[in-house]
C-alpha cells in the first residue's frame, strides 16, 4: 500500500523507464492518494468466504482512490466483464483453467502454422507473398504454399503488428525484454487469428500492451484483452466508407452542438463538423495522447463527480455494468432496460457514470465516457481553437503528453451532466 508520503516516484516503480527515455517522457499528473486506493488488503477483504467478490464496496474505494499497482489486473479481469462477481473461488479456477486450455489450443494451432509463434520471438518482415508462396524468414518456417483464404489474409497482417509491437510503449524497461515484446505479439497474432471479423488493426497495440504488463499469465492476458475488445472491438471495423467510431464521432458532434453551439459552429466553418480529428483519441482510449501512468489512471480515475460526489472515481468502474458477464457469456440474457425494477441496493452494483444514464434514461450505445473526454478536451482549448484555428491541422495541435488527465476527466463529467440536462429538454 502507498504511504502517506507516496507519489508519483513510488507509482512509476511498478513501471519503470528505460533511463536512456526517462527526459522525453512526460511526468505523469496523477498522484495516489494514501489511505483511499484499494489496495490488496481492502481486495481480498471484499470477497466472501465462498469467493463471491463485494463488487459495490470495490466500486466505492476504487472511486475514492483508484487500484494499487500490485492488483491492478486482477482486479481489470472484474471490472471488464472476465469474471461474475457473483461466482465462488471455485467456479472462477474451473472457468480460468478452461480459458487457459483453450488458448493454448489456439496457440499450438497457430504454432503449427507459424513456428515463431509462442517461441519467445516474433516477425516484422512477410513470411508469404500477396499470391500465399512462403517467404524464407529467419527463424520463421513457412513449410508451403497457402491456399486458403484465411490463412493468408491472417499470415500477410503478421510482420505488421510485428512493427507496431516494436514501437509499443517502448520506453518501459519491461519492453527491454524481447520475450515480454514477443509475448504481447503473440496475444495479439491468436487474438486475430481468432476474430477474423476484425483481424488485428493498429491500435490494438496500445490496448493491448497494458494487459501484457499488468497480468503474468498470456493465457489471462489474452482473455483480458479480449474483453476489452468486447466493448472497443466495433472501433477498429472500418472500411473504404467507413471507420469504426463513426458512431462515436457524431455522437461527440451532438455533445458540442448542444454544449458549446459556437464552437461546434467554429469547428463546421474550418470542415471539421464531422469531427475526424477525435478518430485516434477515441479508437486507443487517449493512449498516445497522455503518458503510460496517465494513460492508465484515464483508464481508472476520472477526477471529481460533481453530481454525485466530490471524490475520484474511475472509468472502468465508473462504466461498469453488473451484467457484462452474463452479456458476454449469453448476450441475450442480460439487459439494463427494465429501471423501475432496479432497487438502490442493485443500483450500487453500476458505475457512477453507467447509473447516471440509467437514471436519466439515456441508453445511447454510444454514450461513453471517451466522448465526453473529447469533448472536455475541445472545451479547455474552446478560446485557443475559436481564436487561433484557422484549419483542421490547427484545432487541437500537438497534445500528445501535455494534457492533464485529473482535469479532463472533471471537465467531461461536468460536460455529460450538462449535456443530459439540455438533451431531456422538449
Amino acid at each position: 500500500m502507498f504511504g502517506k508520503k507516496a507519489g508519483t516516484e513510488e507509482l512509476e516503480a511498478f513501471y519503470p523507464i528505460r533511463p536512456e527515455c526517462v527526459a522525453e517522457i512526460p511526468k505523469t499528473r496523477f498522484k495516489p492518494r494514501a489511505g483511499k486506493t484499494l489496495s490488496a488488503r481492502r481486495w481480498q477483504a471484499a470477497f466472501s468466504e465462498t469467493g463471491c467478490l463485494d463488487i459495490a464496496k470495490v466500486l466505492r474505494r476504487i472511486q475514492r482512490g483508484g487500484i494499487h499497482p500490485s492488483i491492478k489486473g486482477l482486479v481489470w479481469e472484474f471490472l471488464l466483464g472476465c469474471y461474475n462477481p457473483n461466482s465462488t473461488l471455485e467456479d472462477r479456477n474451473q472457468l480460468r483453467q478452461q480459458r487457459r486450455e483453450r488458448y493454448s489450443m489456439w496457440k499450438t494451432e497457430c504454432r503449427n502454422m507459424v513456428s515463431v509463434i509462442g517461441r519467445g520471438n516474433f516477425i516484422t518482415t512477410p513470411i508469404i507473398t500477396d499470391d500465399g508462396q512462403p517467404i524464407e524468414v529467419e527463424g520463421c518456417r513457412v513449410t508451403s504454399a497457402v491456399s486458403d483464404k484465411k490463412v493468408a489474409q491472417w499470415m500477410l497482417i503478421l510482420h505488421q503488428f510485428g512493427l507496431d509491437v516494436v514501437r509499443t510503449d517502448r520506453a518501459l524497461a519491461f519492453y527491454e525484454d524481447k520475450a515480454n515484446q514477443a509475448k504481447l505479439w503473440d496475444v495479439l497474432s491468436i487474438y486475430s487469428w481468432v476474430d477474423d471479423d476484425i483481424g488485428y488493426v493498429q491500435g490494438m497495440n496500445d490496448i493491448c500492451s497494458p494487459m501484457v504488463i499488468l497480468l503474468e499469465n498470456e493465457a489471462d492476458a489474452f482473455w483480458c484483452f479480449e474483453c476489452a475488445m468486447r466493448r472497443l472491438r466495433e472501433n477498429f471495423r472500418c472500411s473504404t466508407t467507413s471507420i469504426g467510431v463513426q458512431s462515436q464521432l457524431g455522437t461527440l458532434s451532438q455533445v458540442i452542438k448542444t454544449v458549446d453551439p459556437q464552437l461546434h459552429k467554429h469547428l463546421e466553418d474550418l470542415d471539421g463538423g464531422e469531427y475526424l480529428f477525435a478518430f485516434r483519441m477515441l479508437m486507443v482510449l487517449f493512449r498516445r495522447e497522455f503518458s503510460f501512468l496517465d494513460a492508465l489512471y484515464l483508464w481508472e480515475v476520472r477526477g471529481k463527480i460533481p453530481f454525485i460526489s466530490s471524490k475520484s472515481d474511475v472509468m472502468w468502474a465508473m462504466e461498469y455494468n453488473p451484467n457484462i458477464f452474463w452479456s458476454y457469456e449469453q448476450p441475450d440474457g442480460a439487459s439494463d432496460s427494465n429501471y423501475g425494477q432496479l432497487n438502490q441496493k442493485m443500483l450500487k452494483q453500476y458505475g457512477k457514470f453507467q447509473r447516471k444514464n440509467l437514471e436519466t434514461g439515456y441508453a445511447d450505445k454510444n454514450n461513453a465516457l471517451a466522448v465526453f473526454l473529447v469533448a472536455s478536451v475541445l472545451e479547455t482549448k474552446n478560446k485557443q481553437i475559436l481564436k487561433e484555428a484557422k484549419g483542421l491541422d490547427e484545432i487541437l495541435g500537438d497534445i500528445t503528453g501535455n494534457l492533464d488527465a485529473k482535469k479532463a476527466c472533471q471537465e467531461a463529467l461536468k460536460l455529460q451532466n450538462k449535456y443530459l440536462k439540455k438533451a431531456k429538454r422538449p
